[in-house]
C-alpha cells in the first residue's frame, strides 16, 4: 500500500516567550525574544515526521508590542497562505500575553476552512523545563488532523485544544495559564493523539461579515476599567482623543459606577459605540432593559479585551447599535 503523503503545514512565527531566551536556564522571567521560527522548528525534529513544514516570520516580537498594523499584516499573510491549494493548515507561534486577542481577531477575519492553530509558551526556550517544544508539537498534531478543519482558529496549550472565541489567559506564570472557563475545551491531546469533544457554536471565519479587503486601519476603541470612586475623566479623554468606541470593564454583570454611566451616556451621545463588559473574568454580561435607552451594547461572554476586538471589526461594517449587538450575540 502506498504511504499517504504528509500534510503541508505553514508555520508562522511572530515571537513571544516560545522564541525567547534568558541568561540562566533556571530563569522563568526577564527574558527576551531572540530566536527565529526556524530555530524553534529545529528544536522539535519529531515534527518532520508529521508534516512537510513551510515557515515564515512576519515579525518577531513580544506580544505586548503587537498593534493593529501587525494584526492586519498577520491576518493578510495567513489568508494568503491558506489560499494556496498546496497548503493544508497553518500553525502560528505567538506570545501568550495577547495571544487570545490575536486568536479571536483571526477567528473573525480569516476566510478559510483549513485548520489554524496558535500556540506559545509560558517558559522561555532556554528554561530547563521549557513547555514550548511540546506545545508546538501538539499544535502540529492538531493542524495535521483532518477533523480539525472547519472549527475556526484554535489555541493549543498544555494538552488542551481551545476555541479562540472562549480561551483566555487566567494565570500570570503557570504552564496551565489558559482556560476556556465554563465553555470547556474543544478537545485535548490524549496519549499523543488529538481528540475533539466539542464544536464552536459562534460564527467564525467564513460565516462572519468581517473581511479585510479595503481596510487600511482599524477603528480606535478604548477599554476603561470601572471601580469604586471612579471619575468621568477617562471617558472625556477617550472622546477628546477621537476614539470611535469604548468598552467598559464593568463590575459584576457589567454594572456601571455612577461616573461610568455618565461617561458612557456622554460617549454614546457623541456617536461612540459603547459596550458593557465585565472585569470579573467569567460569566456573561446579560442584556439590560436600559441598554437601548442609553445606547449601550452588552458584551455577552466576551471579556473586555475580546469585546474590543469585536467592536473594532463591527465598526468596519456598521455603526447601527442593534446590528453591533447582533454581532456580540452571534460571534
Amino acid at each position: 500500500m502506498e504511504t499517504p503523503k504528509p500534510p503541508t503545514i505553514a508555520l508562522i512565527g511572530t515571537g513571544g516567550t516560545i522564541a525567547s531566551t534568558a541568561a540562566d536556564p533556571a530563569a522563568m522571567t526577564d527574558y527576551a525574544v531572540t530566536e527565529p521560527v526556524s530555530a524553534i522548528l529545529d528544536a522539535v525534529p519529531e515534527i518532520n515526521a508529521l508534516a512537510d513544514v513551510q515557515y515564515c516570520q512576519p515579525f518577531n516580537v513580544d506580544s505586548r508590542c503587537i498593534d493593529d498594523k501587525m494584526l492586519l499584516k498577520l491576518a493578510r499573510r495567513v489568508d494568503g497562505i491558506l489560499a494556496d491549494p498546496a497548503v493544508d493548515a497553518a500553525v502560528i507561534t505567538h506570545g501568550t500575553d495577547t495571544l487570545e486577542e490575536t486568536a479571536y481577531f483571526l477567528n473573525l477575519v480569516l476566510k478559510s476552512r483549513k485548520a489554524v492553530v496558535m500556540t506559545g509558551a509560558m517558559r522561555p526556550a532556554s528554561a530547563r523545563s521549557a513547555d514550548g517544544p511540546l506545545n508546538l508539537y501538539h499544535a502540529m498534531l492538531v493542524a495535521a488532523e483532518p477533523d480539525a478543519a472547519g472549527r475556526g482558529v484554535m489555541v493549543v496549550m498544555n494538552d488542551g485544544i481551545h476555541a479562540a472565541r472562549h480561551v483566555c489567559k487566567t494565570h500570570t506564570s503557570s504552564v496551565q495559564a489558559f482556560s476556556s472557563q465554563e465553555h470547556g475545551c474543544l478537545g485535548g491531546i490524549v496519549n499523543g493523539k488529538p481528540r475533539f469533544f466539542n464544536t464552536p457554536a459562534a460564527r467564525h471565519t467564513l460565516a462572519t461579515d468581517f473581511a479585510l479587503a479595503g481596510v487600511k486601519a482599524l477603528p480606535w476603541v478604548d477599554v476603561i476599567y470601572d471601580h469604586q470612586s471612579a471619575g468621568p475623566h477617562l471617558f472625556q479623554a477617550s472622546i477628546a482623543a477621537g476614539a470611535q468606541g469604548i468598552v467598559l470593564a464593568g463590575t459584576g454583570n457589567g454594572s456601571m459606577s455612577p461616573a461610568a454611566e455618565k461617561g458612557l451616556r456622554l460617549a454614546a451621545r457623541k456617536g461612540l459605540a459603547c459596550v458593557r463588559s465585565s472585569r470579573v473574568g467569567a460569566g456573561a454580561v446579560s442584556a439590560s432593559a436600559s441598554d437601548a435607552r442609553l445606547g449601550l451594547i452588552s458584551a455577552g461572554s466576551l471579556n473586555p479585551q475580546k469585546a474590543r476586538i469585536l467592536l473594532k471589526l463591527a465598526l468596519t461594517v456598521t455603526r447601527d447599535r442593534e446590528r453591533i449587538q447582533w454581532y456580540f450575540d452571534h460571534c
